[in-house]
């Protein structure tokens, strides 16, 4: 165990990204850990963190009815045309 101060809740956020990235280096990522260790906010902090990134990167996700970007909007509207035409009349 160290004497040294802990790192502060502002600094463990600002190196967050960095951390879930895994680009942190090896000393402050020890330093962000033991503030962890300490500091049951900031697990709750990073916890909702990696959640909000998780549901971010499912939102941004093509579906069957959302195209992705590379699927021309010209296309796509024609392929909408086609499929009201081809609705029968009620």
């Amino acid at each position: 165990m160290t004497n040294q101060p802990y790192i502060t809740c502002r600094q463990l956020i600002d190196f967050i990204a960095d951390y879930l990235d895994g680009t942190l280096e090896a000393s402050a990522r020890r330093e962000f850990e033991r503030h962890l260790g300490v500091c049951p906010s900031c697990v709750a902090y990073l916890e909702s963190y990696r959640r909000t990134v998780a549901l971010g990167k499912a939102a941004l996700k093509p579906t069957e009815d959302a195209p992705g970007p590379e699927v021309p909007a010209g296309f796509v509207a024609a392929v909408k045309r086609a499929l009201v035409e081809q609705k029968p009349a009620t």
